[in-house]
Formats: structure tokens, sequence, C-alpha cells
């Protein structure tokens, strides 16, 4: 599903946010992605879906190498991938369902069977309720909630999360988590960066600990 060989990523002036790192994320795993703030889980996480382009090495998903992809050839790419990240990114000028609607009307899907999709993936983080709400009218964990049905709402294959727990207390970050894994108990290949140790280990799955852009 997602595999990482010799990957460095230099930003201008020479900072390295990314040494050599390698691993191989299988179909169906859910991983954590765990270390201190600026060793490099932010950027190792935004070379999946080309937001940024390694330096050296190269990611491979879902057989293709990101690194290498034609301009044109993104949005394809990331029609298979759920991205939620700490910026939500939400538009507050439109209701929760337009935000979840969003994304199907950019690939296409039919209006009635996209209303259909949107309900179903408000449904599933339990806001099917608040369609109507304005985000600006959400808690900081619905609002993030909001955010994953968005992400899944295309049926992506790969779901990818940053620090998709921050700023939250312990009974919404835990409410987060168990979203993801619900996601990934029906097949959904899942990736999370977050510091908080306490949530990695209560979910004890595969983890990539990153020191200085290395995975230790």
């Amino acid at each position: 599903m997602v595999s990482y060989s010799s990957v460095a990523k230099r930003y201008p002036g020479g900072q390295e946010a990314l040494k050599s790192v390698s691993f191989t994320l299988e179909p169906g795993e859910l991983a954590f992605i765990t270390g201190r703030s600026g060793a490099g889980k932010s950027t190792l996480l935004k070379l999946i879906p080309a937001i940024e382009r390694p330096s050296a090495g190269s990611v491979i998903v879902n057989g293709q190498n990101v690194g290498a992809l034609k301009r044109a050839a993104i949005p394809y790419l990331r029609r298979n991938i759920g991205m939620v990240f700490q910026d939500q990114k939400l538009l507050y000028d439109r209701s929760v369902f337009d935000n979840v609607m969003l994304p199907l009307a950019f690939s296409g899907h039919a209006p009635r069977e996209a209303a259909r999709r949107a309900r179903a993936a408000l449904d599933k983080v339990g806001l099917l309720g608040r369609e109507r709400s304005n985000p600006i009218q959400l808690s900081g964990g619905e609002q993030q909630r909001l955010a994953i049905a968005r992400a899944v709402v295309n049926r992506p294959a790969l779901l990818i999360g940053d620090e998709p727990t921050a700023n939250l207390d312990a009974e919404s970050a835990a409410r987060i988590l168990d979203i993801f894994v619900e996601f990934n108990q029906v097949g959904v290949t899942v990736l999370i960066a977050t510091h908080d140790q306490a949530l990695v280990e209560r979910y004890g799955r595969k983890v990539l600990h990153l020191e200085a852009g290395r995975i230790a």
C-alpha cells in the first residue's frame, strides 16, 4: 500500500526534515508515527498525497511512485486517500452537509448518490443530526469528526491523520481514535501521526518512532 525507500526531504535553506526513511505499510494495517514536535511526522505524511515531494528516495503509494507523478495525475492519486490534518480546512460559510458533499462534487458523483454517501459518512461519525448546522457551531471534537467524514466520503483505501486528536480532551480524543480503528476494521489502511503516547499504547499497533527526521 505504502512503501518508503531511503526517503529524504530537504527544504530551501538546507533544513532536513527527513533523512533516509524506509518502511512499508501493508494493505489493511493500522500504524502510528510518533515523535516530538519537529521530528518530521507531518512532512512524512504530506509525501503520501504529494503535498510535498521527496528530495531523494522513493515513496510508492498503491504502486505509483508519488515523486515522479505529473501534476495532472495528483488529483487521481488523492481520490483514494482520505486526509485529516490539524488544520481541518472546513468551510465555515457552508453547512456540515455541504462540507462533506464537496469532495463528491469534484469526483463527479450524481447528486442523489452523492447525498446518500454524504449522509452515510456523517452517520458513521455520529453527526447526521447536525447536517444543517454550520461548522462553527460544532465543538472541537465534532469538527474533527466532520473532517473525518469528509475524508472518508469517497471511500478511500488509505486514511491518514496528522495529530487528529491534538487540542482535544481525553474523551474526545479517544472517540476520534475509535473512529479511525473502526474504519481499519473494515479494511481501510490507516496511518496516524501523534505525540499522545497513551493513545498509542491503548491501541497497541505498529509504531514508527521519528527522531530528528530518522526512524529510531
